[in-house]
């Protein structure tokens, strides 16, 4: 394994690095003066003006749609393992520059099972404008009556009526519906409640105007209101035409697991980001602050959590590389058990040096004034979302006795 940056991330980086220091850090304050402005209106999930604004300069710059594959955009994809390294430097500001070079998820991950599965048809409804930045997506799986970790046991019903299907459920934690820009649904139910059960599952494409389809309410996580929404979502009788399957019948566990897999990539990186931004935080707060005496960095217990910070995100950072190579040199499903190790590893890992940044600014930390609690939030949800620790711990622990058992 090499993990030297190639000249195409080199180049990315560096430019990508210069937009976030010239534009993106610079907005932060204004996003958030903005979405004050919407929520006093009654509008909590309106879109920031700035958003836009950066969106067109980060295109004008070449930096938009880095997170696609190489055999999809030859003369501009990057490999995963390249694009890994981008993935970070956006961790550094998780609410704003992922959508504003278009690779915020949910949309990463439906564009990618687009590309991969999607009619021609399909891919010019729905691949193209989310390709352009005209529209946003959103992915609904999860069930509020079932334990989601195991995707077998989701309950919505999609049953073939003529040349229809008829959809019938309830979804929530369906990240970017709230948000007014999102024009399509990626549904997964069942299909074939008799088959084996990891074929019973089907995705449909379902358009958010389609009639049936209601927002219940917004999920907060921890209390915040995300600006895209994590929606709770009934389908009553909603139906769609048959073309607008995803792939084929009983193969939605499949394309779930096919999604997820580099997404896991993405978010993992981003969370390094995340830590790297707080341990620079950190620093600089307890090098400006002093108690009993002399500066808070001087203190061992604080000189303990910045290098124990360092040792865990190194750490960290190369198994994501390790997975990433292994995704782009032998594929997700051989790369499974280094997936679900950085999914469990990373999130801990930023949680954590999250924790301490939050401690070594005091009150500071928990507030408004510094992007930490609202990191310690997203860190968090992380060890839930994409599977829980849980769930990839038991698998990690069964692909490493299977030689032992019969």
């Amino acid at each position: 394994m090499d993990f030297t940056l190639s000249a195409k991330t080199i180049e990315y980086a560096a430019k990508l690095q210069a937009f976030m220091d010239e534009e993106v850090f610079p907005a932060e304050a204004i996003y958030h003066d903005q979405r004050a402005e919407f929520a006093a209106q009654g509008k909590p999930h309106g879109l920031p003006p700035i958003i836009e604004e950066l969106k067109i300069k980060a295109r004008k710059q070449g930096l938009w749609n880095l997170f696609l594959p190489h055999n999809t955009d030859p003369a501009h994809g990057l490999t995963v393992t390249e694009y890994a390294t981008l993935a970070e430097i956006t961790g550094w500001s998780p609410e704003i520059a992922p959508e504003v070079i278009n690779c915020a998820a949910p949309d990463t991950g439906n564009m990618e099972l687009l590309d991969m599965f999607a009619t021609d048809e399909q891919r010019q409804r729905w691949l193209v404008p989310l390709l352009d930045g005209k529209i946003r997506s959103g992915f609904a799986m999860t069930e509020p009556d079932v334990a989601s970790s195991d995707a077998r046991n989701i309950k919505t019903q999609i049953v073939r009526d003529g040349d229809d299907y008829l959809i019938n459920g309830t979804k929530w934690w369906t990240t970017g519906a709230m948000d007014e820009r999102c024009k399509i649904l990626i549904v997964m139910g069942k299909t074939n409640p008799d088959a084996d059960s990891h074929q019973q599952q089907s995705m449909v494409l379902v358009p958010m105007d389609t009639p049936g389809v209601k927002i219940v309410r917004n999920l907060t996580v921890l209390g915040y209101v995300d600006q895209h929404g994590h929606a709770e979502v009934t389908f009553t009788n909603v139906r769609v035409p048959i073309t607008n399957l995803l792939g084929a019948e009983g193969e939605g566990f499949a394309l779930a697991q096919a999604r997820l897999g580099p997404g896991r990539i993405h978010h993992c990186m981003r969370a390094i980001g995340m830590a790297e931004r707080a341990l620079s935080l950190m620093i600089a707060r307890t090098a400006s602050r002093s108690t009993f005496g002399k500066e808070l960095i001087r203190q061992g217990v604080i000189q303990e959590w910045i290098a124990q910070a360092r040792i865990d995100i190194e750490q960290a950072r190369l198994l994501v590389l390790k997975t990433a190579w292994m995704i782009d040199t032998v594929g997700a499903k051989a790369a499974r058990k280094e997936i679900a190790a950085i999914k469990v590893a990373v999130p801990q890992m930023a949680e954590r040096i999250i924790d301490h940044a939050i401690q070594s600014y005091g009150g500071a930390g928990v507030s408004q004034d510094s992007p930490l609690a609202s990191m310690y939030a997203g860190a968090r949800v992380l060890r839930i979302v994409d599977g829980p620790d849980e769930v990839h711990i038991r698998d990690i622990a069964r692909m490493e006795i299977k030689p032992y058992i019969t």
